[in-house]
């Protein structure tokens, strides 16, 4: 999902529902910002990344097997 609310009309996209330990988390979201060439964090278990990269990150998420449904628009 890609949220701008509470950031300044900042974009970011959210991952959210990867079933996975925290640690795991972190290792999987540190990935996604190498591909992506950008920053962001792990809050709440919602991996953060910054700006719009959910074509890259569905693309990612679907080669490690999970499967994937956007939301937001």
């Amino acid at each position: 999902m890609r949220q701008t609310k509470g950031r300044k009309g900042k974009g970011v996209t959210l991952i959210t529902g990867v079933p996975l330990a925290p640690a795991e988390l972190k290792n999987l979201a540190q990935s996604f910002k190498k591909k992506c060439g950008c920053g962001g964090s792990v809050k709440n278990n919602i991996i953060e990344i910054q700006g719009d990269k959910r074509d890259l990150l569905e693309q990612e998420l679907t080669g490690l097997g999970y499967k994937v449904k956007r939301a937001g628009g």
